[in-house]
């Protein structure tokens, strides 16, 4: 079986955040959204990954998985990408006529996919596995409807769902999925949805089964689930402290990498402090991760993502409920301005408090 991670979109929802990279790459408990992706094809015994990549996110998914050893991953140009059915067209070279597993690039998974792939039983005549979950309004997800131990109809983004049941990011095909895919004809906006071709193979009598999520799953789409991602792939920390610790309070599950520095401050977990990071002088809060190289000095963070390379200084307010990108600086001064100076990136949002 092999795996095939989609990855060409940029996250137009995440923006300024995905001005610059993809979505996928982002930080959650200070690993990059697709590396939890790959890690969980790995821990179900999915060695041959696929990752399905556009113009504007190959460079930078492959500068973030060049060290990758777990996996042999190869990257499949999806130019331009037009939707879940479009990008199985153009990996058929890689799938050849193996079973593989379609991985939503920013989904997460508390207890990962093993058992979807479990589930996947071609010699009890089943075609495809789907993961479900219960939402409260699916309207802008896939949405299944099912009897018994089927799948019975699929329906993308309805208006008026059919059930509660929300596809959750992760499907598992035999080959006849290919076929399902030939000739479908492209959407409202001219995407080619991968529902249709699932619905094709339950109009042609294959068996599609549904496995319900155990444990949460979060599709990363917005700044207000990667927080929450956060905090809930936080909850599963463990104490390991093997940074510099001077005159530092740590309470709870903290985790100090290996060449950090806390001093003179205090650490409430659970939270992650990464390789190279400086706290100094400050307060961390829970739910917090401070990426690889970041310093926060006299400043104060809870529920917040900072990614590497970022710096917070003699900032008067508590940083809280935030998600602040790479190599940021974000600084205080000691007296109230008269005016703001702002030097800003395309498309950033700024809030201003008087």
């Amino acid at each position: 079986m092999k795996g095939l991670i989609l990855a060409a979109g940029l996250g137009t929802r995440l923006r300024p955040l995905t001005s610059l990279r993809p979505k996928s790459i982002i930080a959650v408990a200070n690993k990059p959204i697709i590396i939890h992706a790959i890690d969980n094809l790995v821990e179900a015994g999915i060695r041959q990954i696929g990752i399905v990549v556009s113009h504007d996110t190959i460079d930078y998914l492959k500068g973030t998985l060049n060290s990758y050893a777990q996996a042999e991953l190869h990257y499949i140009m999806q130019a331009p990408p037009l939707g879940l059915a479009h990008a199985v067209q153009v990996s058929r070279g890689f799938l050849g006529d193996e079973p593989f597993v379609m991985y939503l690039g920013d989904n997460l998974f508390e207890h990962g996919i093993a058992e979807f792939v479990t589930a996947f039983k071609p010699q009890q005549g089943i075609s495809a596995v789907l993961a479900l979950v219960e939402v409260a309004d699916p309207r802008s997800l896939g949405v299944a409807v099912v009897e018994g131990d089927r799948i019975v109809r699929l329906v993308e983004k309805p208006q008026v769902p059919p059930s509660n049941l929300a596809v959750a990011g992760v499907y598992v095909f035999d080959p006849t999925i290919h076929r399902m895919v030939e000739g479908l004809k492209p959407g409202a906006k001219g995407e080619y949805q991968i529902t249709d071709a699932i619905q094709r193979l339950i109009e042609n009598g294959q068996r599609v089964v549904p496995v319900k999520v155990s444990g949460w799953w979060k599709d990363t789409g917005n700044p207000e689930d990667i927080l929450d991602a956060n905090r809930l792939m936080l909850m599963k920390l463990t104490r390991r402290l093997e940074g510099e610790l001077e005159q530092a309070e740590l309470i709870g599950p903290v985790v100090v990498e290996a060449g950090a520095v806390v001093r003179r401050s205090t650490v409430v977990g659970p939270a992650i402090i990464g390789p190279q990071a400086v706290v100094e002088d400050a307060y961390i809060g829970p739910f917090t991760s401070l990426g690889r190289g970041v310093i926060v000095r006299d400043a104060e963070v809870e529920y917040a993502v900072i990614e590497e390379a970022s710096r917070l200084e003699a900032v008067r307010h508590r940083i809280r409920s935030s998600l602040i990108g790479a190599q940021v600086v974000v600084s205080g001064r000691s007296h109230r301005p008269s005016s703001h100076r702002l030097i800003l990136g395309d498309k950033s949002q700024v809030e201003v408090q008087e």
